[in-house]
């Protein structure tokens, strides 16, 4: 007697409805993150008039959303870890949405940025939470495409908030394009009542007594002096930054930023310990580069469209349009490339084609068609393939760990995010601003291929822990590889 083997399932079959369920909520709060936070780049000539801010004040309220972040991304990252990526992410999106709503009332620049770090704070646990939330919920197999598909959802928001810019601020003004930063409330309570806790952290923390449970923070706080050692780090990385990127570090640029860097690294050495302040270190350096390629764009393209080319707010609106979509393909394809040739090979063979696009999107300049069609393509092959980055980031960590230590890698390397539009503003003082747009997103992305394609984080990490595992999220949990125990919800939960 003979059997038919049964033909593998659909990729998309494998993923159960509980876990598309945790995936599409995941997603909409990051729709609705990227909406809140592309906000700045898109009203920042209005808001520029009405406060009468200059070219490098205007770059550094973009910048300035970047400077809580690490403190955020710990922070929300150390309490997921602990309590579960659901209550992180929900304390997430109600931090920045309320940072969203602030910026609606504010009455100059200083009140503004204030708001702004509020935003960043926010933003950076609703990156870590989801991201880990979404991956530790799927099948092994398909963690790659999770990490793309998810990532998607930012560039939604950001089309999205062109569009609701092109409605609103010809007849409203500015500030009402971030009244509506409380919408996300209802979400977030939403998600509080009705989803499951992410499977592998379930399996392998949420069944744990509290008392047994992580605590990432403990090694900054084993004894009282560290404790206050560290609480002074922490005044000095925060200040400093504060100063770098407003005009009260004026003349003291370059110390403050030594003294922010040594801070953060020294966090970054005590939280890896031994073993794994190599990988901390490297993993942030990787994603500073990642970020100082592809932010110069992100952040001031409507300003160089509106200045420089002299295009209509619905001309703007197009050419964001196509820059957005061209992104949410490319995460798309991120995530089949990921799952098919592996992360970091997808990762570095992408940006590597996305060199070619670079220059020749700031030499169009009447032909807004041909504009749109390369910033379609150079998104999707450059700031797209972004999108495998929490999987990258992710399978380094164990679950344990995970949200805390992505949380506070990725955001401490975001601020590259934050020195990408001034530096920019800088360079553009002696070339005009396309050029210094395409210089940056060249030279960094040249950096950030040679840091992924040769796995420069992982070779590392083998120095201090040669036993390590190679990558975690490929080590599929009970709950995780099957979509009939992930159906299997808690009645709690629903």
């Amino acid at each position: 007697m003979h059997t038919t083997a049964k033909p593998p399932l659909p990729w998309y079959r494998e993923v159960s409805r509980t876990q598309w369920k945790a995936f599409f909520a995941a997603w909409i709060g990051y729709v609705l993150d990227g909406f809140d936070f592309v906000l700045i780049t898109l009203v920042l000539t209005e808001i520029s008039s009405d406060f009468g801010l200059s070219t490098v004040q205007a770059a550094s309220l973009i910048s300035g959303a970047f400077i809580t972040r690490w403190l955020g991304g710990a922070v929300l990252g150390a309490l997921g870890d602990r309590y579960g990526r659901k209550l992180s992410m929900v304390l997430s999106i109600l931090l920045y949405s309320l940072g969203t709503f602030a910026c609606g009332f504010a009455w100059d620049y200083t009140s503004l940025f204030v708001a702004r770090l509020a935003i960043g704070m926010g933003m950076a646990g609703e990156y870590s939470a989801s991201a880990t939330y979404v991956m530790e919920s799927w099948p092994t197999r398909v963690r790659n495409r999770a990490s793309g598909f998810l990532i998607s959802g930012f560039s939604m928001g950001s089309v999205l908030a062109a569009q609701v810019y092109n409605w609103v601020v010809p007849t409203l003004g500015w500030r009402w394009m971030f009244y509506v930063g409380l919408l996300p409330i209802a979400v977030a309570l939403w998600m509080r009542r009705a989803l499951p806790e992410a499977a592998d952290w379930n399996e392998s923390v949420g069944k744990q007594a509290e008392k047994g449970r992580p605590n990432p923070f403990r090694p900054l706080f084993a004894t009282p002096a560290r404790a206050t050692v560290n609480v002074v780090l922490a005044v000095a990385a925060t200040v400093s930054l504060f100063a770098v990127f407003t005009p009260a570090g004026d003349g003291l640029v370059p110390v403050l930023s030594v003294v922010a860097a040594a801070a953060l690294i020294a966090f970054a050495v005590q939280l890896g310990g031994r073993r794994s302040w190599l990988l901390y270190v490297s993993m942030i350096v990787t994603i500073f580069f990642a970020f100082l390629y592809s932010w110069p764009i992100q952040a001031l393209l409507p300003t160089y469209l509106k200045t420089e080319l002299g295009y209509s707010p619905e001309q703007v609106t197009d050419a964001l349009y196509f820059a957005g979509f061209g992104t949410m393909a490319g995460c798309w394809l991120a995530g089949f490339a990921g799952d098919w040739m592996g992360t970091k090979k997808a990762y570095a063979l992408t940006l590597l084609a996305s060199l070619v696009f670079v220059f020749p999107v700031f030499a169009v300049r009447d032909n807004l068609l041909l504009l749109g069609a390369l910033l379609f393509v150079l998104q999707a092959t450059s700031f797209g393939i972004s999108g495998l980055l929490p999987r990258y980031i992710g399978g380094h960590f164990p679950t344990e760990n995970r949200a805390a230590a992505l949380g506070f890698t990725y955001n401490v390397g975001a601020l590259g995010g934050a020195v990408a539009p001034v530096l920019g503003a800088h360079l553009a003082a002696g070339m005009d601003l396309g050029r210094a747009l395409a210089v940056l997103t060249f030279s960094g992305t040249v950096i950030v291929v040679l840091l992924v394609g040769f796995d420069v984080p992982g070779r590392l990490n083998r120095l201090t822990d040669p036993d390590g595992t190679v990558d975690h999220l490929a080590e599929a949990t009970p709950e995780s590889a099957s979509p009939a125990s992930s159906d299997a919800v808690p009645t709690a939960s629903r």
